[in-house]
């Protein structure tokens, strides 16, 4: 587990677990062929994690914040209260419709960013 300066307080596990990347799979068949989806999960496996503040991720993405109220945004925020780490996101650039797709960790996200838009989020990018 690893803590960065930066982050607000948020504490972060080192890699993604590894439940995030059949979720991720099954998010990106959606938006991807099968044999695109099958190259980016090896590729998400193998990258290294990286930082983005959230706000930043947010305006990549061209998604809204989820509220409070959602179930898995607030069951995300007791996590950050209480000191869990959160698993990375995994990210995926989409550079032909100039976007990022939040394969994994989208509910993450929305709470970090109710605590501090400008927090850094730690993810990997492919």
């Amino acid at each position: 587990m690893s803590k960065n300066d930066n982050d607000k307080g948020i504490n972060w596990l080192d890699d993604a677990e590894e439940h995030n990347y059949p979720a991720a799979e099954s998010y990106l068949r959606l938006v991807y062929d099968e044999s695109k989806v099958t190259k980016i999960i090896v590729r998400l496996r193998s990258t290294e994690v990286v930082q983005f503040k959230a706000k930043d991720i947010f305006r990549a993405s061209g998604l809204s914040i989820l509220g409070i109220s959602n179930l898995h945004v607030d069951k995300d925020r007791k996590k950050i209260k209480n000191g869990t780490p959160l698993s990375p996101l995994l990210l995926v650039r989409d550079e032909n419709n100039g976007r990022v797709v939040i394969a994994d960790g989208y509910h993450r996200l929305c709470a970090i960013y109710g605590f501090d838009e400008d927090a850094w989020i730690r993810c990997k990018i492919v």
